[in-house]
């Protein structure tokens, strides 16, 4: 990388790809170093179950979902929201639709057509990606890189690290790139995960099954999603809302039958049941799936006489979350005291950093990659300026 003037990106995710397209339209000469054989393999494995790219809603609620630690983004965030993140994708020629939930997704629902429009579109910006580049940390100005052709030392004026988090390792995000940033990063830890829940064996033919019509509550957090009953435990996007709260230590309640108050169930477990048995007579007068009866009889045995407050409050034992890389995402990372305003380390000017390295966590539902492509968009532009001053 002779060119004085150029930039280097580091990691080729949403983050590093929107810093990469935001200092190529500023006219600089852009180089992304990405360590795997192809870019963007997490954000392409999201898409596979339909990539929700963000959420309409009100920008206020919307900001609430990073929580208090990441105050200092939700200024980033209200420069690049969710309208901000439609319009991207409608200008890479993918039409969107939103959800009954808010939820908006392209109308392929793939990560891959958004993917080669947006590659082909820094191609001609002359961006250059540079495959199987593992970045190994710096030898004073210099960047250190292993390469298929032996290892470089790169003179960038500008990088950008968009390194990923720390689940997910195959795809690449796998977190060591922590080893070059001693004492300036928080210990990772699994976020929008499943847990581990050892089932009996009247549970297993259940498993693979989802319970819906549910509400869950963990500390100040609660969900209307469903889950999954899992061979590990449960997983799904009801669970990952409150995910964070359990980690922390909050127990899990299920509300079975949310549409209903504690005295309405009453009156329907107080109709005459006659020789009929609990089982049968909680299906009839509840009408309700397989699954919840389970998860009450798991639960909740012995069974008490009044059935209504655990039937609206059902506490789900479990063993802790499932191995962090087969989290979403994660928790932890670089710490934002490292960082300045536009997101570039205090102790190495002119090197910034994006993305889920980022210590912060928010639930699915689009917040991951809006606050990827957000904070990806701010340090590339923030890094033209520091090139063009």
């Amino acid at each position: 990388m002779e060119n004085p003037d150029s930039a280097l990106v580091i990691g080729a995710g949403p983050a590093g790809l929107m810093a990469a397209e935001a200092l190529a339209s500023a006219g600089h000469a852009v180089t992304v170093a990405e360590a795997k054989p192809s870019p963007a393999r997490k954000f392409l494995m999201a898409g596979k179950s339909g990539l929700n790219l963000t959420k309409a809603e009100d920008m206020n609620r919307f900001l609430h979902a990073y929580g208090a630690q990441a105050a200092p983004l939700h200024g980033i965030l209200r420069a690049f929201g969710p309208e901000d993140v439609q319009h991207w994708a409608l200008g890479l020629g993918q039409p969107l639709f939103t959800g009954s939930t808010g939820r908006v997704f392209p109308q392929a629902m793939k990560a891959s057509p958004l993917l080669r429009a947006w590659l082909s579109r820094l191609e001609a910006l002359g961006v250059r990606i540079q495959r199987r580049w593992r970045w190994q940390g710096w030898d004073g100005d210099r960047v250190l890189m292993e390469t298929p052709g032996g290892a470089r030392r790169l003179t960038p004026r500008a990088t950008v690290l968009a390194c990923g988090g720390a689940s997910w390792a195959r795809l690449g995000s796998d977190g060591e790139w922590t080893a070059h940033l001693p004492g300036q990063v928080a210990p990772f830890q699994p976020a929008n995960m499943g847990f581990a829940v050892d089932w009996s064996g009247h549970m297993q033919r259940h498993i693979g099954k989802p319970v819906k019509g549910i509400a869950l509550r963990a500390g100040d957090l609660g969900s209307r999603g469903e889950i999954v009953l899992s061979r590990a435990g449960i997983e799904g996007g009801g669970i990952y809302e409150v995910s964070r709260a359990m980690r922390q230590g909050a127990p899990l309640l299920l509300d079975l039958m949310p549409d209903l108050a504690v005295e309405d169930l009453r009156q329907r477990l107080a109709r005459p049941r006659g020789k009929t048995s609990l089982a049968n007579h909680l299906r009839k007068v509840l009408k309700w799936a397989p699954e919840k009866q389970a998860l009450l009889m798991e639960f909740a045995r012995p069974l008490p006489d009044d059935l209504a407050p655990l039937i609206k409050a059902l506490p789900i034992l479990h063993q802790g979350p499932l191995p962090m890389d087969q989290a979403i995402s994660t928790a932890g990372g670089l710490r934002l005291d490292a960082l300045d305003a536009h997101l570039m380390l205090k102790d190495r000017p002119g090197t910034f950093a994006a993305g889920e390295m980022l210590d912060w966590e928010a639930p699915t539902g689009g917040y991951l990659i809006t606050a990827c492509l957000a904070t990806g968009l701010h340090a590339g532009r923030a890094a033209a300026e520091w090139l063009a001053r």
